[in-house]
């Protein structure tokens, strides 16, 4: 007799389990186990596996930072000179930026090197200073008559002078008997005090406040 035979003689009782066949039970059986294994794996063990893992990735990057963090603790002393050493380099660069009051010496001192150069000053024209984060701008406009070589110097000295100056755009077009015309940009630099850096900060704000509400 086949099994196809068996299946179509079968007359189970379902209120009586006990009468089946053995190979019918042990089917039943086989297949409750595997129902309870998927819903048991599902409900129990699947979620489990997944904060296992989560875990696992959070030892992981806790360790890494640990790690970072005990190299930086290790290295703290050389860190806190490496600061020390910032904190006094940037102070030697900012005593090279002048005052408010000290900006008019300033200017004249750029006036007296390109005089000692030789040159003769058609333009010295400072214009509106620009404040950015700490320190401010000032550009002036420049137009000088004279030789190439007095031109060569008179940059020179001003790059030599103990307060930072800078030139830029510079010009160079032929003018009379020999003599040329040189026209350029200088900026000089001031840092802001305190009460000048706090209303820049200000403005800043203010400033990003207008271009949120536009957009």
């Amino acid at each position: 007799m086949s099994l196809s035979t068996d299946m179509q003689n079968l007359n189970l009782d379902f209120n009586n389990v006990g009468s089946w066949p053995v190979w019918v039970r042990s089917v039943a059986i086989g297949i409750i186990c595997v129902v309870v294994f998927v819903i048991g794996y599902m409900v129990i063990i699947k979620p489990e596996l997944d904060r296992l893992a989560a875990a696992e990735a959070k030892e992981i990057s806790l360790k890494s930072e640990f790690e970072i963090n005990q190299s930086k603790a290790a290295n703290l002393d050389e860190y806190q000179e490496q600061m020390k050493e910032i904190e006094r380099s940037f102070g030697a660069l900012l005593r090279q930026l002048p005052s408010k009051t000290e900006v008019a010496d300033l200017l004249s001192e750029v006036s007296s090197v390109g005089a000692a150069n030789g040159l003769d000053f058609k333009l010295f024209q400072p214009e509106k200073e620009k404040p950015l984060e700490f320190y401010a701008e000032l550009p002036i406009q420049l137009e000088v008559a004279g030789e190439y070589h007095q031109f060569g110097r008179f940059v020179s000295d001003v790059a030599q002078l103990p307060r930072i100056v800078t030139l830029h755009d510079f010009k160079i077009s032929s003018g009379n008997e020999g003599v040329f015309l040189m026209t350029a940009q200088a900026k000089t630099y001031r840092y802001l005090d305190d009460e000048e850096i706090e209303q820049v900060a200000k403005e800043k704000k203010k400033a990003g406040k207008r271009t949120a509400r536009r957009r």
